[in-house]
């Protein structure tokens, strides 16, 4: 036997594509068969697996497990829930890997996996070895069992562990994502008062996407916090492995702008540790990292990546603009929004001020959200090089960490390939309107110079 994955559902940090277009129920045995194989050569016999709410998540877990038990490996089934509920589960569990069947933050037709090997981020090299592997058929054969265990409970107990974060008025949007019962049962644990919005599973998701990155899919949230005059409110994505807060203000306070306030109350405890955020973070955070006495670190944008540098560096927190945020002081390294939800409202009783008051210490920005412009995907990467070797012709400071980041006087632009489509991306943060659109007539101008002709400005929202 042998299988070919359609090529554009091997991303850079998971599996994901289209069901019934570019991910069928084959691809799901296929990939069970090839990461059993994975598994059993590192020495693993045993593996955790887990699902989100999309209505074809059931399908896909099945197909999924018959695959890794024929490549004789044992599968521990814990059910719906977060992706961070699975990392948890991979963490404490007699396991050796573990995958959680979800389309994240997708439309709700969208489908994939995310999967760990011993506790570290399986990606890149990984995902198209899985490949290669289905592709020879170079599969173990063997008998593996099935089991189902809760961990549920241990999980949001484990979320509580040394809680002291005071007592607020919260309001909660699960946007009937896979953490909605999980958010449940942790609310009922958390002192103070909690308004909960969307948390049964719906993977239709009828009352918005689950996506806090887009301001608009936090309306309702920020209705609840206005109407009912809460202290601040809290949103997840549909896997429950990011997160975005709103102020008593209603004001949207993103996945920097939380990684800044968490990282106060851990550097008053581990004076100087390193923070790791991507290359698409604020300059405020960098700075703000600095002057708490930390050692700030750019990095690479991706869940994977970022957990990875972690690792490697011993930083104790990390986290990316999207929302995810990572822990590895008194927790396991991986990202998860729900415990950054722990952590944030501890962060905020820690520093004596309401989150209001924090947010009104920020430095005031005009940012841009992801600016995307299609191109072939065999030119992206070609034109980012391009851009580069301009500017560091022209004396330019250019950072490379991730793409091209350049800081000037006026703020800061990134340009970067897409990992995941034919596109660019384009990201600027200035003072103010009228610095952020000369930053982007900067960003136009190198862009036409490798027959990229866009105007920035448009893809704005208006206001």
């Amino acid at each position: 036997m042998s299988h070919r994955f359609d090529p554009t559902i091997l991303r850079e940090y998971d599996m994901r594509g289209v069901v019934g277009r570019t991910l069928f129920e084959k691809d799901a045995y296929a990939l069970g068969r090839s990461f059993a194989t994975r598994l059993r050569h590192a020495g693993g016999t045993r593996i955790a697996v887990g699902r989100d709410g999309r209505t074809s998540s059931p399908m896909l877990e099945a197909a999924l497990v018959a695959g890794l038990t024929a490549g004789g490996v044992d599968v521990v089934r814990i059910g719906i829930g977060p992706s961070p509920m699975l990392y948890y589960a991979e963490a404490v569990l007699d396991v050796d890997g573990g995958i959680h069947v979800t389309g994240s933050h997708n439309p709700k037709q969208d489908n994939g996996f995310k999967m760990v090997l011993q506790h570290r981020a399986f990606f890149g090299e990984d995902i198209q070895d899985l490949a290669a592997l289905a592709a020879d058929g170079d599969w173990l054969e063997g008998a593996g069992s099935v089991t189902d265990v809760d961990v549920c409970g241990d999980y949001v107990t484990r979320l509580m562990a040394g809680y002291g974060g005071g007592t607020y008025r919260i309001g909660w949007d699960c946007g009937n994502g896979a953490a909605g019962p999980a958010v449940e049962a942790l609310t009922g644990v958390l002192p103070g008062e909690h308004h909960l919005l969307f948390t049964q599973v719906d993977g239709e998701f009828p009352n918005h996407h689950p996506d806090p990155s887009i301001d608009a899919n936090l309306a309702d949230l920020k209705a609840l916090v206005a109407r009912e005059g809460l202290d601040f409110g809290l949103a997840f994505d549909g896997d429950g492995d990011r997160i975005a807060a709103v102020d008593a203000r209603g004001r949207t306070i993103a996945g920097d702008q939380i990684l800044g306030i968490l990282a106060e109350p851990l550097l008053r405890e581990l004076p100087g540790a390193t923070i790791v955020a991507d290359v698409k973070s604020g300059q405020a955070l960098f700075d703000r990292i600095a002057e708490l006495g930390g050692t700030p670190l750019m990095w690479k944008t991706g869940h994977a990546t970022l957990k990875s540098k972690m690792l490697e560096t011993g930083a104790p927190l990390a986290g990316e603009l999207s929302g995810h945020l990572f822990f590895a002081q008194d927790y396991y390294g991986f990202d998860d929004a729900l415990y950054a939800a722990v952590r944030l409202i501890r962060a905020v009783h820690l520093s004596g001020r309401s989150l209001t008051e924090l947010v009104d210490a920020m430095p005031a920005v005009e940012r841009t959200p992801d600016l995307r412009i299609p191109v072939a995907e065999t030119r992206k990467v070609g034109v980012v090089a391009e851009v580069r070797d301009r500017l560091m012709a022209q004396g330019v400071v250019v950072d490379e960490t991730d793409g091209v980041r350049v800081t000037s006087d006026s703020g800061w632009w990134l340009l970067r390939a897409s990992n995941t489509q034919g596109a660019l991306t384009v990201r600027a943060e200035a003072a103010d309107r009228p610095a952020l659109l000369g930053l982007l007539a900067t960003v136009e101008a190198t862009l036409a110079d490798s027959g990229v002709d866009i105007s920035l400005s448009d893809l704005l929202d208006p206001t």
